[in-house]
């Protein structure tokens, strides 16, 4: 939306001529008498001083309504093509339509994620979800990066301050699936964390902290995960001197390695209705996709390993099949409702 002073730059022109003819109309009808038609056509040649011959013969004071309606006109006009010429001049007109194609693709949008901050970080989330081709929207405040922002949904890029509610509504916090925030300072994340699950109390929030005693405070304020870049850079390097091929392989399967692994959770409600309270058995997932199951959580949140065969998928319960993509794609059409 435009505010007052894109609103100011484009129509206060257009109003002022719009003044202009309308004094100019009745000026002429009630001191010449024109019909309408004709009292608007001598104004228009007026207005444009395009010098064609009057409608009627003008009486004195008609010259004088005349004369005074050339000058203002001519003023106006001169104002008018300034204050245009200087919008688009300046940018803020290729700004405008940009910014109303943004608005109108991410209106469309559900399920989508926001990303918080463009950063080293943002550009690592980024760059996963692309993979997945999932869709997500970019809120970052500086504007040379918005400019350099060029990716596969550069057209889901929005310049502002995601600590503004506003920001986040435009950016289609109602409809989102998950946020990610991941400005450098912590008291930014928080707020962004507290509103963000103010407006939205079902969407996923993943917060960045860079102070130890931060992540606590970020998961009071609704963060479902706090990310230590740092300390969990240290540890993931310090397994990799331990546990080297453990740690590539864990990066392989989860998204950073081959794109032809895939490792997805399956939740309860997203099961159809005669698989749901059934065990891991009756769901023959090896034998229909040749994907494995690898993991569960309960509904209490606890994590099991291989889970066995007889563990019964209970609401809010959770399975984490690891497969190719072929294998996951052929598991969710077997599970499609």
């Amino acid at each position: 939306m435009l505010n007052f002073r894109q609103f100011s730059r484009i129509y206060t022109p257009f109003i002022l001529i719009a003044i202009i003819v309308c004094i100019g109309v009745i000026g002429f009808m009630i001191i010449e008498n024109y019909r309408l038609l004709d009292a608007f056509y001598m104004t228009i040649i007026t207005v444009a001083t395009v010098g064609f011959q009057e409608v009627h013969p003008l009486s004195d004071a008609g010259r004088i309504f005349t004369a005074f309606l050339i000058i203002t006109s001519f003023g106006t006009f001169a104002y008018a093509v300034t204050s245009i010429s200087q919008y688009v001049l300046d940018g803020e007109f290729n700004q405008y339509f940009k910014n109303y194609k943004v608005n109108a693709a991410i209106e469309k949008l559900e399920n989508h994620v926001i990303i918080c901050g463009f950063g080293r970080n943002g550009k690592q989330a980024a760059h996963v979800l692309k993979k997945h081709n999932k869709r997500f929207v970019v809120i970052e405040q500086k504007k040379d990066i918005v400019g350099a922002i060029n990716h596969q949904f550069a057209d889901l890029v929005m310049e502002g301050d995601a600590t503004f509610d506003e920001v986040l509504l435009k950016a289609g916090i109602l409809k989102a699936k998950a946020l990610i925030t991941t400005l450098p300072i912590d008291a930014d994340n928080l707020f962004i964390v507290l509103s963000a699950r103010t407006l939205n109390s079902q969407i996923t929030i993943i917060s960045r902290a860079s102070e130890d005693n931060t992540d606590k405070k970020l998961k009071i304020a609704g963060a479902n995960n706090v990310i230590m870049p740092d300390k969990l850079g240290g540890a993931h390097m310090a397994s990799l001197v331990m546990k080297p091929d453990v740690m590539e392989f864990v990066d392989y399967i989860t998204g950073q390695g081959g794109d032809n692994i895939r490792l997805e959770e399956i939740t309860f409600d997203n099961l159809p209705e005669a698989f749901q309270n059934k065990t891991i058995r009756d769901l023959e997932v090896r034998n229909k996709s040749g994907a494995n199951i690898i993991g569960f959580k309960t509904g209490k949140g606890e994590y099991i390993i291989n889970p066995s065969a007889d563990t019964i998928i209970i609401p809010d319960a959770k399975l984490f099949v690891l497969g190719t993509t072929e294998q996951i794609t052929k598991l969710r059409e077997l599970f499609a409702h």
